[in-house]
């Protein structure tokens, strides 16, 4: 009797320190990165706010840890970066819907993997603002008014929806094209135009400054940026560009949890002006997922009306819902 109490007993040792040992080598796998992607994915990037999740997601070595390489390409103007992306020296950028459409339009197929920036009204502001001394108070005084934007851009398209929405006719208001930002600024705060539509950190300036809010899409999801992807690149790696996107929602949750840990960071790469520097918050980030076929819709029905792409892409042409984590 006591030879089998003892063999069971030793049955029961090695079965104990099997669990252990297994159980130490799962926790030591789960502490480990995972096994690096070969491949290099290589993102365009613009100093906006839009792209911090790229930086946080460097900073704290969250690349790694997903098993994937990135080089972040850094671009003066979305002009440059679209071209890279259209010349396939880039995988990767953050840029509006109306750029993902342009850019299958002349051949450049490419997937949304996710919202970057403005899943919420919040998220990403664009103004309308009335200049210092124009004397405009209310979205009555634009009737006549000159305003400035930048033609055939998302500045154009959402100026549009918030007049619209606000009831005022398109008709009665001249825009100018003034494509740079800073210069459109500088025209609204020297009263060389009446308005001008910016988006933040430059639309809270020139609140600073003096200019005055007449609307702002707060009050609704009117615009947002986009994760996107050229399909080359997701075909040819795509446990790599799954692991980016998972890389970008992990830093974007960080980055909101604990704003002022990077907030010298953001202030850095995002280039916020001196004047704001203080008071200008870190951005938030929701969690990934992607814009609704209303949204994009609404975009692709502008950019035929404004004969920018002969016929609208369908939801299910411009996205890629395999790329969001499980």
């Amino acid at each position: 009797m006591r030879k089998r109490y003892s063999r069971f007993g030793m049955v029961l040792i090695v079965l104990s320190l099997a669990i252990f040992v297994f159980g130490c080598s799962a926790q030591k796998a789960e502490n480990q990165p995972k096994k690096s992607v070969s491949k290099i994915v290589k993102i365009g990037v613009l100093p906006i706010e839009d792209n911090l999740p790229f930086y946080v997601a460097e900073k704290d070595g969250i690349y790694p840890k997903e098993g994937v390489q990135v080089e972040l390409v850094s671009f003066a103007s979305a002009m440059e970066r679209d071209a890279a992306m259209q010349a396939g020296q880039i995988d990767g950028q953050v840029a509006d819907l109306l750029a993902v459409a342009l850019l299958k339009k002349i051949g450049t197929d490419v997937k949304i993997a996710a919202i970057g920036l403005g899943a919420t009204p919040k998220e990403g502001r664009f103004a309308i603002l009335s200049s210092p001394n124009s004397g405009i108070k209310d979205l009555a005084g634009l009737n006549g008014a000159t305003l400035g934007i930048s033609q055939n851009s998302i500045i154009d398209y959402v100026s549009d929806q918030m007049l619209l929405d606000k009831g005022v006719k398109l008709d009665d208001v001249k825009k100018m094209s003034i494509p740079k930002m800073p210069v459109r600024l500088d025209m609204l705060l020297s009263d060389q135009i009446n308005t001008a539509c910016l988006p933040d950190p430059l639309a809270s300036l020139a609140q600073a400054k003096g200019a005055h809010v007449l609307v702002d899409d707060t009050y609704k999801n009117i615009s947002q940026t986009v994760f996107l992807f050229r399909t080359k690149s997701i075909q040819e790696n795509p446990e790599g560009i799954k692991a980016v996107v998972r890389a970008y929602g992990s830093a974007g949750q960080a980055l909101t949890n604990n704003p002022d840990q990077y907030r010298d960071l953001f202030l850095e790469k995002a280039q916020i002006p001196q004047d704001l520097k203080d008071s200008y918050k870190t951005p938030t980030f929701s969690k990934l997922q992607l814009p609704t076929e209303e949204e994009v819709e609404s975009v692709m029905k502008w950019m035929v009306e404004k004969d920018l792409i002969p016929q609208a892409y369908d939801y299910q042409e411009l996205v890629d819902p395999s790329l969001l984590p499980n």
